[in-house]
């Protein structure tokens, strides 16, 4: 998630009795409340409250939508991690701020997507600026699939932020617009397990992407980081449609990559890396990715929430390291826990996001 911002809040009891609605990004969860047509604010207790997965109602973090904030904005998505800061951008977020705008009619309604020349689209203001989404909508004109412009990557060292000198630079093949971009690359970070080798990407949030390219590489950390067997792994999930494929609970082979990068213990290695701040000035998300033939499969530790089944910003920040680095083209597949994100690093510099958002449930806030 994105790095800590100002704000004021609402008493509690303005919020009392006021209805939310449960979205998902390929299971990046949030609770999401209508400010539209009144002032609306958190205080960052309330979002440890109602996030908190046995005590309240569970989630990743908290979105109120609030009239757009620019000229072009529909809507602007107020977002707080589950640790009560508030945050400049969310990938899975913006997608289900979007299909909460559709789904209540704050946009014009649309029939769906493939009866237009262009799919119809919308912008979403945020704090680290508008976002222009276009989408997908089912019979019953709620959205299901949209694609967001993410804007381009930050990738000066002092600007992601990470304490470390530029030491290479973008080439005309990973990306025309932006070619000669001085980046960190291959950065050793040391822990107290092994250096981590990362590559910095801001996604207007930092983002720490240390690629394992095969079983060998997660062998040079100790075996007390890996759980004996996998209890999850990344899914195979259609990135036009956002379904699960048939083979979507098969283990990875045991002893491969896809099995260490399943059984590494993110809650150890990726806590002490979220939090180093000699290194990540401002902490940062950090993604464990394993390439293949299929894309590029990916683990998160989002900064102020854990470990999540899925981070729009972190696989946008993957796939820019992918083809800075030559693992991947400028278009590619993320596989993460919750399902698949199809990422283009375009030739004018902006990251398109694309996939899935869904409703789960609405309620009534007690508190």
């Amino acid at each position: 998630m994105a790095s800590p911002a100002p704000h004021t809040t609402a008493p509690t009891t303005a919020l009392a009795g006021r209805e939310f609605v449960k979205l998902h990004g390929l299971g990046n969860d949030f609770i999401v409340i209508d400010g539209m047509r009144e002032p609306t604010d958190m205080s960052p207790e309330l979002v440890q409250r109602l996030c908190d997965r046995h005590f309240g109602i569970g989630a990743d973090g908290v979105i109120i939508v609030q009239p757009g904030r620019s000229e072009q904005g529909d809507g602007y998505m107020h977002y707080f991690n589950a640790d009560g800061t508030l945050a400049e951008m969310c990938g899975n977020g913006v997608r289900c701020t979007a299909k909460f705008l559709v789904d209540h009619q704050y946009v014009p309604p649309l029939a769906t997507a493939s009866e237009f020349a262009t799919a119809p689209s919308l912008t979403v203001d945020t704090l680290s600026g508008p976002k222009r989404i276009e989408y997908a909508t089912d019979t019953a004109g709620a959205l299901t699939y949209a694609t967001v412009d993410m804007g381009a990557p930050i990738l000066t060292p002092a600007k992601v932020p990470v304490n470390a000198e530029a030491n290479a630079v973008v080439s005309a093949q990973a990306n025309p617009t932006l070619a000669g971009t001085a980046y960190a690359r291959d950065v050793l970070v040391p822990t107290p397990w092994a250096n981590a080798v990362i590559t910095a990407v801001s996604m207007g949030n930092p983002h720490m992407i240390w690629f394992f390219d095969s079983a060998e590489a997660f062998e040079a950390l100790p075996t007390e980081l890996f759980a004996p067997t996998a209890s999850r792994s990344t899914t195979t999930v259609s990135a036009d449609t956002g379904t699960p494929s048939s083979d979507r609970t098969l283990p990875p082979e045991a002893g491969s990559a896809l099995d260490y990068l399943a059984r590494l213990d993110l809650n150890r290695i990726g806590a002490y890396l979220e939090s180093n701040v000699e290194a990540f000035p401002n902490k940062a998300n950090i993604e464990f990715v394993v390439p293949a033939a299929d894309g590029l499969h990916m683990r998160v530790f989002e900064r102020g929430v854990g470990e999540t089944l899925a981070c729009g910003t972190g696989a946008c920040a993957t796939g820019v390291a992918g083809a800075l680095t030559g693992r991947t083209g400028r278009s590619t597949d993320i596989r993460l826990l919750g399902g698949t994100l199809h990422i283009e690093w375009a030739e004018n510099g902006h990251v398109l996001m694309s996939g899935s958002a869904t409703e789960s449930f609405r309620g009534t806030l007690e508190l």
